[in-house]
């Protein structure tokens, strides 16, 4: 699935000036269960390098929980040892809904010492 995007990837990111790209994370536990990472399959297909700064904390799939929880939740992001300071730093997920996943992303990098951290997406839900 993620060849068919692509083209809407690759066209989105030529113009945008980052220093890592960087794949929502999947709790070890559920990237176990799908033997994969979206985020990070939609980066490499499309011809990029993506790049691990966060892991997550394993929690109830965001699938199970209503909108207020999503909302609600408690960061389950943790930083990798790695220096970001000064980084410009682009976050890839698949589908946004309330933006709390990539709210508590960008929040961890952006303490961790990020110039700054924006965001792509492939849907809204």
């Amino acid at each position: 699935m993620a060849r068919a995007f692509t083209p809407f990837i690759k066209e989105k990111l030529k113009n945008l000036n980052f220093d890592c790209l960087v794949p929502i994370p999947l709790s070890p536990e559920r990237l176990y269960e799908r033997g994969f990472n979206q985020s990070a399959a939609l980066i490499r297909e499309a011809g990029f390098t993506p790049k691990d700064l966060l892991q997550r904390i394993h929690s109830e799939k965001q699938s199970k929980k209503s909108r207020l929880e999503r909302i609600h939740h408690h960061q389950v992001f943790e930083p990798l040892n790695i220096n970001i300071e000064n980084k410009v730093i682009l976050l890839m997920d698949d589908i946004y809904t309330t933006g709390s996943t990539l709210y508590h992303a960008a929040k961890v990098l952006k303490n961790g010492g990020a110039a700054s951290v924006f965001s792509i997406t492939l849907a809204r839900g």
